[in-house]
């Protein structure tokens, strides 16, 4: 298993430009931002990254989490780890919501898992759910793709884009062979997370900014 934490430096952050959810601003604080990277064949087959960050108010700065499989018997143990996250963000941190872009996806994917691990844990019992992509469309009337909405926002990406498909070709070689992931190029692996981590990082730019953009285009549609 491959287990990386990051700090990411957060910009200034004003209460104009916050996403308001029923008339709240400051859910944010109390969130997780969550996206995963997965293999479905027919049917989930594994996480391939799981990766969440939350905002620490006192140091002002988003703390980052992430576990990608190795091997088959990482298939398991990803979703262990991922049960203890969410756990700990839970009971320990107090966050109560996850935010995600379209996240009704991932959500089916690692319920299902769960499941068919043994693993009890049920995500719904312990956190609301905010999907960007649907504040968007009621805000906008129009549907969105995170790509696109991420330019919309001026947000720059260090990673590279990658497909959906690419990253399954990439997992269902690892599932199927023990020893792809130490033959993969390190920076493969690096591409993949960096990918994984700006995702979730973008969710948080997204949300306390939202504003910026939504009242810029008021204003341009007169």
């Amino acid at each position: 298993m491959i287990e990386r934490h990051d700090v990411v430096e957060v910009e200034e952050i004003l209460e104009e430009n916050l996403l308001s959810i029923n008339g709240k601003k400051h859910l944010f604080k109390d969130a997780i931002f969550f996206d995963l990277e997965h293999y479905i064949y027919k049917k989930p087959i594994c996480i391939g990254v799981f990766g969440c960050c939350y905002f620490d108010d006192i140091a002002n700065k988003l703390n980052t989490t992430q576990y990608m499989i190795e091997n088959r018997k990482d298939a398991k143990a990803i979703l262990t780890l991922a049960k203890d996250y969410f756990y700990t963000m839970s009971s320990k941190y107090g966050k109560k919501y996850l935010v995600t872009f379209s996240g009704n996806n991932d959500f089916t994917v690692i319920n299902y898992l769960f499941e068919k691990y043994n693993i009890n844990f049920n995500i719904e019992e312990h956190f609301k759910h905010i999907d960007l992509q649907k504040e968007y469309e009621r805000e906008k009337k129009v549907c969105i793709g995170l790509k696109a909405l991420e330019k919309e926002f001026g947000i720059t990406r260090e990673s590279e884009v990658i497909s959906g498909s690419n990253l399954a070709k990439t997992f269902s070689k690892i599932v199927k062979d023990s020893g792809y992931v130490q033959r993969m190029p390190e920076e493969k692996r690096d591409k993949i997370l960096l990918y994984n981590e700006q995702d979730v990082v973008s969710l948080f730019q997204i949300y306390v900014n939202w504003n910026i953009v939504m009242k810029r285009d008021k204003i341009l549609e007169g």
